[in-house]
């Protein structure tokens, strides 16, 4: 079986043949049918997500069938279409599972870059950058609490982004945040994870939706996803003015910041109400809240996280496709192009310059 393997940080990926190890008892062969090209892919092999052994191997946003099953094995059987990512199932009997909050599950654990089950041609152990999975090959081994099965009629390239670009920005607005009707939400980054927290903000019945980016491009994207106002810092000579002019000159009730860099991060958090709530959803390696004083809080402004959404792995991403089928979650518009795997440096290129929001690799 091919993969894609980063065996230098910065340097385009190599396509070659790897060894797939047996399934444990509580793990699922998948074989991969689509998997989105997530910018955490393009950080890892950058080595912006610190510096994981190499050589290693991404892709987060699985899409598949299952082909083989390991003995301790029930959720699944052989056949079934599945969504596979690094938010795990919640245990169902923790104190957070029992109290709702299986995404805070204690004895599933989300966890990133850790010895995967390749072997590359030399016999050396591939490190799998996105933990529990690898996307970029065309089999993966994955233990059954990271896998949600899917309706066979679920288009796959579609569906494989539900298990990162989609929940973590609709995830974001409608989970962690629960962005209440009428209020005014900022979303700083309009990539697939920023477009999918304006149309998170859309679904709650927020108004005014300002999108926030560096590129006139993605800000019309934007627009098609639920933006009432844009704002390009670029072109903009007071952004935190105009973001508050737009909000009656009160500043964001809720502002979601999907892309990375401290000084992004507290231009948005400036962009919010003075009892306004900053959701961080995009982040960078070693990156420490320094331009921060406990004075910026003191009139109630609050600054919080979103790991991957909040999301219920099973409960939610069947709730997103029911959406997406009826016509109110918006996914084939993510999409900007379909790749082989030995185009796989193209795709990512592409997303490097901008120039997509997401890009899959798709398997024969």
């Amino acid at each position: 079986m091919k993969a894609a393997i980063c065996y230098r940080f910065g340097e385009p990926l190599v396509i070659e043949d790897v060894t797939l190890e047996p399934l444990k008892e509580n793990e699922v062969r998948i074989r991969i049918i689509a998997c989105g090209i997530c910018h955490s892919d393009i950080h890892s092999f950058r080595g912006e997500h610190g510096n994981p052994p190499l050589p290693g191997v991404g892709g987060h946003e699985v899409a598949g069938i299952v082909e083989e099953i390991g003995n301790a094995v029930t959720y699944v059987k052989l056949g079934d279409h599945v969504v596979a990512g690094i938010v795990p199932a919640g245990c169902g009997r923790c104190y957070y599972c029992m109290i709702g909050k299986s995404n805070q599950c204690q004895n599933h654990r989300l966890y990133l870059a850790a010895p995967g089950k390749y072997l590359n041609k030399e016999g050396k152990r591939l490190t799998q950058f996105a933990g529990p999975l690898a996307g970029f090959a065309e089999f993966t081994a994955v233990p059954e609490k990271n896998i949600v099965k899917i309706p066979d009629d679920m288009p796959m390239d579609r569906a494989g982004l539900l298990a990162c670009c989609v929940i973590s920005g609709f995830g974001a607005v409608v989970n962690r945040a629960k962005v209440k009707p009428n209020s005014s939400v900022l979303v700083m980054g309009c990539g697939g994870v920023g477009l999918n927290a304006i149309q998170g903000a859309l679904y709650s019945g927020a108004y005014p939706i300002i999108a926030v980016d560096v590129l006139d491009s993605k800000l019309e994207k934007a627009k098609l996803f639920g933006a009432s106002h844009v704002i390009n810092v670029k072109q903009e000579s007071n952004p935190v003015k105009k973001a508050w002019d737009l909000t009656y000159g009160r500043g964001a009730d809720y502002v979601f910041v999907a892309v990375a860099g401290l000084d992004i991060l507290r231009q948005a958090f400036m962009m919010s109400a003075v009892d306004g709530m900053t959701v961080v959803i995009g982040h960078g390696y070693g990156e420490k809240l320094t331009d921060f004083a406990p004075t910026d809080f003191m009139m109630g402004r609050m600054l919080t996280g979103s790991a991957m959404g909040a999301t219920q792995l099973r409960i939610d991403i069947p709730r997103l496709i029911e959406l997406y089928k009826s016509g109110r979650l918006k996914l084939d518009e993510l999409v900007s192009g379909h790749y082989p795997l030995e185009k796989i440096n193209e795709a990512i290129k592409s997303m490097e310059k901008g120039e997509a929001i997401r890009n899959i690799v798709v398997y024969s």
